[in-house]
């Protein structure tokens, strides 16, 4: 991956996340954490990977995101000046989950031993 991807999947991040806490007014996403973006190189797709506290109603805020990503594009158009805005769809990051399971893995087999 570039340079210029990296920075560009920082910067994401971080404006989605300022998007996500300042513009977009609903309850439900002031508990969600942007945690990653892989943007594709030719710029034309972008993932966003997300946290969310209540496990419960993952999949209503992943749709709920998804549907807001028009607005969210439209306003990182305004904010980051780059040749062609990617569509955006958000994912659940499942990284954390993993890490959890494999610690977990570990700490039982330290514990038999």
């Amino acid at each position: 991956m570039s340079i210029k991807i990296d920075r560009l999947n920082n910067i994401f991040v971080e404006e989605i996340s300022k998007i996500l806490r300042t513009e977009i007014k609903d309850e439900r996403i002031d508990f969600v954490t942007v945690t990653g973006a892989d943007i594709t190189n030719d710029l034309y797709y972008a993932k966003v990977y997300v946290t969310v506290l209540n496990d419960k109603e993952r999949e209503s805020i992943i749709k709920l995101l998804n549907k807001a990503s028009n607005f969210i594009e439209r306003e990182l158009s305004h904010r980051i000046s780059i040749r062609r805005m990617p569509n955006i769809t958000f994912l659940y990051d499942e990284s954390i989950e993993y890490a959890n399971n494999i610690e977990s893995i570990i700490e039982s087999i330290n514990k038999h031993e």
